[in-house]
């Protein structure tokens, strides 16, 4: 299923024996552009790490309730309190994901060749196939950094971030929302990731494979509505792009 990610700010964060915080922001890689970790503030339950954030990757989360407004993670207080704890002036560093995913006994997402690892999903358990490569470079980056970053056509500016569409299934981020508010008042759409050119991390732009004419004469995103396979469909075979869905099938 697809979320908003500010859909998602403030839900409940669920233990297997209770709630441990609300959900605040997603760290995702610059590579794949895969949610990787759920930053989630504990409150007062964690009284050993006071005001830590506790960092949730999506291994341990078993379920998004819309409903109840709750992320659900098949992990147990005790088990979060004794993690690896992350010191927030500084970046989350391959040497602290590495003691994360070793206290936890989880795959290394990055050694393989697929976005998770040896598999196209957050499985924990899998036989490892032979593979030689060196494991993938990458840097994580926070949703809420990345919002607000300007999108550059190949002929012009369109606009800016405002939100990003997650994959529950993957945890890929399968689109950016963009407010083209300064170019075209009024109007949302929607960007792929596999559509960016590259991004100018010190300038804060996003710059893609498309015009603006083609985007302008693509589908609409109505940021209140939801997002069908046949509007995802329709968007890809306007932009000549294959759909994400056909690999992963």
């Amino acid at each position: 299923m697809l979320h908003k990610a500010k859909t998602l700010l403030n839900y409940k964060m669920g233990a297997s024996d209770g709630e441990i915080g609300k959900f605040e922001e997603f760290y995702f890689d610059d590579k794949h552009w895969t949610i990787r970790y759920l930053v989630v503030d504990a409150g007062n339950w964690l009284t050993e790490r006071p005001d830590s954030p506790v960092l949730i990757s999506p291994y341990a989360v078993r379920a998004i309730d819309e409903k109840k407004k709750i992320i659900d993670t098949d992990l147990t207080k005790k088990q979060i309190k004794n993690s690896p704890s992350w010191d927030t002036q500084k970046p989350v560093s391959r040497q602290l994901e590495e003691s994360y995913h070793q206290y936890y006994g989880w795959p290394l997402y990055w050694n393989g060749p697929n976005i998770w690892g040896y598999s196209s999903y957050p499985v924990r358990e899998i036989k490892k196939a032979a593979h030689t490569e060196k494991p993938w470079e990458y840097n994580l980056r926070a949703t809420a950094d990345v919002s607000g970053y300007k999108i550059q056509a190949t002929d012009g500016d369109i606009g800016h971030v405002t939100d990003f569409i997650i994959d529950d299934k993957t945890w890929a981020i399968r689109y950016l929302i963009v407010d083209t508010q300064n170019w075209w008042p009024g109007k949302h759409v929607l960007v792929s990731p596999q559509w960016i050119e590259r991004v100018s991390w010190n300038e804060s732009k996003v710059l893609i494979k498309l015009s603006r004419e083609s985007i302008k004469q693509g589908p609409e995103y109505q940021k209140d509505s939801l997002i069908t396979r046949d509007f995802e469909t329709r968007l890809h075979k306007h932009h000549n792009r294959e759909g994400y869905w056909s690999n992963e099938a």
